[in-house]
């Protein structure tokens, strides 16, 4: 009797080492000896096999020893017209000592020893191809839920200006446009990625064949985009050494990025008692260092999210300082002063700060200066915005008289007024009585 712990302890390791159930193993290996037994009636037939029938060719395997049997079913008839299928009567009475009758199951095991190289050959590649299916399969669900996450890999090489990593159970490339500008990795070098999409990629090859066109599935295993570039990659960093972030007290709501140069990042605070970007910042800046060492030392700027977009447009353009933003929310445009000064800060190398917080804020920012401004008056009117201006003079005589209302008790302007003209008559004829007095003391 054969041994099949090895067969057992093997289909273990495999479901251990590569995630594939062990019954579905099994099944793959009982579709494999049916094919042995088709490419081995065909051998007997000279026939192909796609032309041989071997519904009646079952494979019995148990599922906790691996011990199999193949069995053979032929319907007992006076006379034989397919020998696979059916037997004669006499011979299942003499060959099988049995009181069989027509139409009785003659079940008879194949030793599976017999088969010829060529049919172990066929059930070899079609237990192989279905393990490949399988793992596929199984590659293809683990990292689906990994989609927008952060895995570790283990650099390869570089095929191209690509670079080939080693994610444990299957290899995916780097394409160069999703790498970190200035980033060099050596083979063994540990790197850190984000997950963007896993895909089937199998495709079909049209080959001619006898002047006819044959389609053949071509099987490249799953395929997996990483990414070091993505916007979300961020995102990812600073959930992973933001607790408050993670906890849900504090929210990511946007990002803008140009990999390796500049990062924006606009969050929100759900709990009024916590800053959030001093959230995002860290004591010392640990936390946003932290980031900032992974992806390069890329500059990153922190700004809080408003709901109100002029607001939200002000904060993106930082560290610039502003003057003042129309924006207009259904034509997602905007206009924006900045001081003289500040003008270039506003704008950024090659445009890069306007830029920026365009995408972050979903506007399209048009900057000036106050010189451009005065010189373009239809540009912002500030009186549009904050109202007209008061005259210097006339605030000053309004403060006043309310002082003076305050002061006096007196309810109108015009009462102050009255009181200050009889104070002046009063001092008057006060000084025309002292001089008075005086001329008469001279006379005397």
């Amino acid at each position: 009797m054969a041994d099949f712990s090895e067969l057992s302890a093997g289909l273990d390791q495999l479901e251990k080492d590569k995630g594939i159930p062990k019954d579905e193993i099994i099944d793959a290996i009982a579709e494999g000896l049916k094919l042995a037994c088709r490419q081995q009636i065909a051998n007997r037939r000279g026939s192909k096999p796609e032309n041989v029938n071997v519904d009646n060719i079952e494979v019995v395997i148990d599922h906790d020893t691996c011990e199999y049997h193949i069995l053979e079913h032929r319907t007992v008839v006076e006379e034989v017209n397919d020998p696979d299928t059916e037997i004669s009567l006499e011979e299942a009475q003499t060959k099988y000592d049995g009181a069989y009758k027509p139409g009785d199951d003659v079940v008879t095991e194949v030793n599976s020893l017999d088969f010829s190289r060529v049919a172990v050959k066929t059930a070899k590649e079609a237990i192989v191809q279905k393990i490949k299916e399988f793992e596929k399969i199984s590659v293809i669900e683990e990292f689906k839920h990994k989609v927008g996450t952060i895995v570790t890999g283990i650099v390869e090489r570089y095929v191209g200006k690509n670079i080939s990593i080693n994610l444990g159970r299957c290899d995916a490339l780097l394409m160069e446009s999703e790498q970190i500008k200035g980033e060099h990795y050596k083979p063994t070098d540990r790197i850190r990625v984000l997950v963007l999409d896993v895909k089937d990629d199998t495709k079909e090859d049209k080959l001619p064949r006898n002047g006819n066109e044959k389609k053949r599935k071509r099987d490249n295993g799953p395929r997996i985009r990483l990414s070091r570039s993505h916007p979300d990659f961020i995102k990812c960093l600073f959930t992973e050494e933001v607790s408050e972030i993670r906890d849900g007290i504090v929210e990511i709501k946007a990002v803008s990025r140009e990999a390796g140069n500049r990062t924006k990042i606009a969050v929100y605070s759900n709990d009024p008692d916590v800053d959030p970007v001093g959230a995002c910042v860290g004591m010392n800046g640990s936390r946003v260092n932290a980031v900032v060492s992974e992806i390069g030392n890329e500059k990153i700027d922190i700004i809080e999210w408003s709901d109100q977009p002029a607001q939200l447009i002000e904060n993106a353009l930082a560290p610039a300082k502003v003057i003042g933003v129309v924006a207009d929310a259904d034509l997602k445009q905007a206009r924006v002063v900045v001081p003289d000064y500040q003008l270039s800060l506003a704008i950024g190398r090659e445009g890069q700060n306007a830029r920026l917080a365009a995408r972050l804020t979903g506007f399209k920012i048009d900057i000036k200066s106050e010189t451009q401004n005065e010189e373009d008056p239809g540009f912002m009117n500030f009186d549009d915005i904050y109202g007209p201006e008061e005259d210097e003079d006339d605030i000053d005589d309004i403060e006043e008289a309310e002082d003076l209302e305050e002061a006096d008790n007196i309810g109108d302007v015009e009462d102050i007024d009255d009181a200050e003209e009889a104070d002046d008559i009063a001092d008057v004829d006060a000084d025309a009585d002292a001089d008075e007095s005086s001329d008469d003391s001279t006379e005397e």
